[in-house]
């Protein structure tokens, strides 16, 4: 998922990269020299903060997925969206440390969630005048949000390394990967709660005309005009009623997590969590290295690449899955390009959870294998299985039969997209050893403006289009990233950067 969280979010949320980076500064700067918590505190501040995130993102990350299905007029959902992943670029350069610096690392993480419970609540009263400043506020919360959590979550780590007397590395790398084992729950669970909130079909449901149908898939243009009187309940926006009982979920769900936070996490007495430690109000440095970072040749073959990434998730999200614009004049229904115009808005849920599992499983999966048989099958094989994905989307015409394909489709999109997400992140970590930071920044920079641009083309343009634009950009990024890997075996001979060892470096996906 993912979103511009996740990204994936999924979005999760377009800052998803700035997660790997951050552990790795802290691992090399922090302070532990005095010993904060036992075993046992560790622990339970690692399970609050595992089940904090879930509770949060079960809602965050569901509500991202039904964005364009809930507030469709004038394509509001997947504007704000875009709104959210601009928000977030900013963050990403300004906000986190002169933030962290202030409040400390516990009350970052409850204010920037705070945040999102804002945007959570603008849905009840979805209007531009609502939406427009609470997705501004939440891609500002985004980045010191994360960035807190890495700082805490690798303190932790730390001082449980100094007890226990392991490698450093080796316990970051686990409780980054516990923690990303039960934020991928959060997925599918908030995609599981808000299917069934959605699954009461109407009585007078018909089926779904062969007009209809014929604009479902690749086909779609928003703004067609030519349907004619076509109308199918499954489409319709759901009741007031149903809204107001899923933002009042998934905002009580976020209100839990910050209790959670306030009431049982322990504050670190150690030097990451001290507020009030000078630090520059603005990362400068960070800045103006991002930017310099950007004229490297590595970074400009890499750039097509990393700018796929958001666009194939902003994709699966916002094209695949959703309602995307309401015909008006003609017709006062909706319709979709697969999952919410053949099946109905009830099943997008659990297509996504689908989505979410096989990424999630998938990225366990082939951060292990990766080890053994290199990166460089890795990313063939991704690019293999998108490309066939979107010339068979291309092609394929959805019927109201189609339940069985889309489930099927939604798990090899996400098998692909775990391998993107898993595999660039490790590739920036090891082409860009030496300068991590500005690297790391321009990958979520080019993420997030991937991000972007998918939600807005999203109500702008047909959906052949954008799978075309697709195509094209993976196909660019394939030929940017064959040529990083001739330019790195031609700088160090003997050595294979598909065979450099990556495992001390967090290759983790939320």
């Amino acid at each position: 998922m993912n979103s511009p969280e996740a990204a994936s979010s999924g979005a999760s949320d377009g800052c998803d990269s700035s997660r790997e980076i951050l552990s790795k500064e802290i691992f090399e700067n922090a302070d532990v020299h005095s010993i904060v918590f036992p075993k046992k505190k560790i622990i339970k501040n690692l399970t609050l903060l595992c089940v904090a995130f879930v509770f949060m993102f079960a809602a965050v990350q569901s509500l991202f997925a039904l964005q364009s299905s809930l507030n469709k007029d004038e394509g509001l959902g997947v504007y704000g969206l875009a709104i959210v992943s601009i928000a977030v670029i900013v963050s990403c350069l300004f906000v986190p440390s002169p933030m962290i610096s202030l409040l400390g690392c516990k009350w970052t993480i409850v204010t920037a969630m705070f945040c999102y419970v804002l945007y959570i609540a603008g849905n009840f009263y979805a209007v531009w005048g609502t939406m427009v400043p609470a997705s501004l506020i939440m891609g500002l919360g985004a980045a010191p949000l994360w960035a807190a959590k890495c700082t805490y979550l690798t303190e932790l780590a730390l001082q449980y390394a100094k007890l226990t007397g392991e490698t450093a590395t080796a316990v970051v790398n686990r409780f980054f990967g516990i923690f990303f084992g039960c934020f991928q729950t959060s997925v599918m669970l908030g995609n599981f709660a808000s299917s069934l909130i959605l699954s009461q079909k109407p009585e007078n449901e018909t089926e779904i005309s062969k007009e209809l149908l014929d604009r479902c898939g690749a086909s779609y243009c928003t703004g067609d005009e030519d349907l004619g009187n076509v109308t199918h309940a499954g489409l319709k926006r759901p009741p007031a009623e149903t809204i107001y009982t899923l933002c009042g979920m998934y905002v009580a769900s976020g209100v839990v997590a910050i209790l959670i936070l306030v009431t049982f996490l322990d504050r670190l007495a150690a030097h990451p969590d001290t507020p009030g430690k000078k630090r520059p109000l603005i990362s400068v440095q960070l800045l103006t290295a991002t930017f310099q970072q950007t004229r490297r040749r590595e970074q400009l073959l890499l750039i097509p690449l990393t700018l796929y990434s958001g666009l194939e998730q902003g994709f699966i999200g916002g094209d695949f899955t959703k309602i995307l614009h309401r015909i008006k004049e003609l017709c006062r229904e909706e319709i979709t390009s697969y999952v919410s115009c053949s099946e109905g808005i009830w099943n997008v849920g659990y297509v996504m959870l689908c989505n979410a599992a096989v990424d999630a499983v998938c990225s366990f999966g082939f951060g292990k294998l990766v080890k053994d048989i290199g990166r460089i099958p890795f990313f063939v094989f991704g690019s293999f299985l998108h490309l066939s994905l979107q010339v068979v989307f291309l092609t394929w015409q959805p019927t109201s039969d189609s339940l069985a394909l889309l489930f099927v489709f939604a798990g090899l999109w996400g098998m692909g997209d775990a391998i993107w997400q898993t595999q660039i992140n490790a590739l920036y970590g090891v082409v860009f050893h030496n300068n991590q930071a500005a690297a790391f920044s321009n990958y979520r920079m080019w993420e997030s403006a991937g991000f972007m641009l998918a939600y807005v083309f999203s109500f702008q343009l047909c959906v052949y289009v954008k799978l075309y634009i697709l195509i094209g950009t993976l196909a660019l990024g394939m030929g940017g990233y064959v040529t990083v890997e001739a330019l790195q075996k031609r700088q160090t001979p003997g050595r294979e950067l598909n065979t450099e060892k990556t495992s001390e470096l967090p290759t983790v996906k939320a």
